[in-house]
């Protein structure tokens, strides 16, 4: 008798089986997946330009209403404008702004929002070239102990920011020229000339992230020629109260916006104390304490201080007058552009130098 062997082994089958579907499952969420990402990048490229041009409606749309705010050589710009987010003066709400709004402008395909800031609500660095040198480093003097910055590095700092932003190629008593960076690796020039950016200051002798960011610092700290830091090495940094960025701009007429400066930028312009600083702050924010309201009282004039801030010396009112305005000739724009789930942020820097004319100096997206 012929016995016959069934091998028989459907575990191993299924197995094979089981595992050709999932690689096959694999590749085809793989090349899914490719294919969307592929789909999205397209849809992106394809709608660049009508983002670029959405960003562009926003900074002319920003420079239609710095256009129709104030006006003139004797404008009082103030935290109470439309620009600034205020409710307006009432020039500005009986004219062509009246029912305008910053937030959730539709402009089709898409729809933008914008935020203007005055740069001379801070000071201006490049201002520092100007002064004679014992006005300029009390100024300085006074912006780094605001900051916090260590008292055996003031000296060190002020003079370096002098140097770089002077013409010559003499360093000051604790100061850096030429001579210097070119030591560093990487070697560089100074600049000997305007700041054209802020950060710019990060390539100066004694400047740290810490002090350019301030509270910010560790959520910046990967600046141009910097290394790398841990999060660890973020949270051990130096805590300083108040950053470059806060008190400092690379534009600017020159004399600080008493109508939108923060107390503390006019505490180390003007040299007062916090009381007097908040003083001003009092001052042009009206009965209810806020500003960017109704109620608000700008200054008209410099002069209009020593009537106005309890505090400060009538006397020194004539001095304070090259320090300070009522004025601002320089606005940064963020445009958030969103078109469907696509979004871009666009940075425009406008000039208003005088009359109802605003320039473009500077246009950029990220």
């Amino acid at each position: 008798m012929i016995v016959r062997a069934h091998h028989r082994r459907p575990g191993f089958v299924l197995i094979i089986v089981l595992v050709i579907v999932t690689v096959l499952g694999l590749l085809a969420g793989s090349f899914a997946l490719s294919m969307r990402v592929e789909a999205r990048l397209a849809g992106n490229s394809s709608m660049e330009s009508e983002m670029e041009w959405l960003g562009r409606s926003g900074v002319e749309y920003a420079k239609f209403i710095l256009a129709n705010t104030g006006g003139g050589n004797q404008a009082v710009h103030s935290l109470r404008q439309i620009w600034a987010g205020g409710p307006g003066d009432p020039g500005e709400t009986n004219g062509p702004l009246a029912g305008i709004s910053l937030k959730g402008v539709e402009c089709p395909p898409g729809v933008f929002s914008i935020t203007i800031t005055d740069l001379d609500r801070r000071f201006n660095i490049n201002t520092l070239a100007r002064m004679p040198e014992v006005m300029r480093r009390e100024i300085m003097d006074r912006a780094l102990t605001l900051m916090g910055v260590s008292g055996t590095d003031i000296a060190t700092i002020a003079d370096s920011i002098g140097d770089w932003v002077d013409r010559d190629d003499l360093p000051g008593l604790s100061g850096a020229e030429s001579d210097f960076y070119l030591t560093l690796e990487p070697a560089y020039l100074a600049k000997n000339g305007p700041i054209d950016d802020l950060a710019e200051l990060l390539l100066v002798q004694g400047v740290t992230p810490g002090m350019y960011w301030g509270p910010r610092a560790q959520w910046h700290t990967d600046q141009l020629f910097r290394p790398r830091r841990s999060r660890r090495d973020r949270e051990d940094l130096p805590a300083y109260t108040a950053g470059f960025v806060d008190l400092f701009a690379a534009f600017g007429s020159g004399r600080v916006n008493i109508n939108t400066a923060p107390p503390e930028v006019i505490r180390f312009v003007l040299g007062v104390d916090d009381a007097i600083a908040e003083n001003f702050r009092r001052a042009r924010a009206g009965f209810d304490g806020v500003e960017g309201t109704e109620d608000d009282t700008p200054f008209p004039s410099p002069g209009a201080v020593a009537g106005m801030v309890p505090g400060i010396n009538p006397a020194a009112a004539g001095v304070l007058g090259t320090l300070i305005g009522v004025q601002s000739t320089v606005f940064e724009v963020v445009v958030d552009a969103q078109i469907g789930n696509y979004r871009r942020q666009f940075t425009a820097l406008l000039a208003r130098p005088g009359g109802r004319e605003v320039q473009t100096l500077q246009f950029s997206w990220r």
